[in-house]
């Protein structure tokens, strides 16, 4: 005779989406600059590793996202930036691209 097993596959994501300023993304891709394991490094040398040691995985994660995210649109905003820096640099213009 057959049997019927109950099977419940259970997925849940969580996401937290973080809007931060030019400033903030120019921040974070210098704090990555370097790579995780010299950070970690530095870090725990430094600070120990009680505090962060549990949150390894979602550190590695953080860094790979700011990466994979924040460095190629900071490079979108420097080909934007330098646009209209060039558009606007055969004009009288008191326009500054910040």
């Amino acid at each position: 005779m057959a049997e019927l097993k109950n099977i419940v596959d259970l997925e849940i994501k969580i996401r937290v989406n973080l809007e931060i300023s030019e400033t903030e993304a120019r921040a974070l891709s210098a704090l990555i600059g370097y790579g995780i394991d010299p950070f970690k490094k530095v870090f725990y040398e430094k600070l120990g590793e009680t505090y962060m040691k549990p949150h390894e995985k979602g550190l590695e994660s953080l860094f790979s996202s700011i990466q994979e995210q924040v460095v190629p649109t900071l490079s979108k905003i420097d080909k934007i930036k330098n646009g209209f820096a060039g558009v606007l640099k055969d004009t009288k213009s008191n326009v500054k691209v910040v």
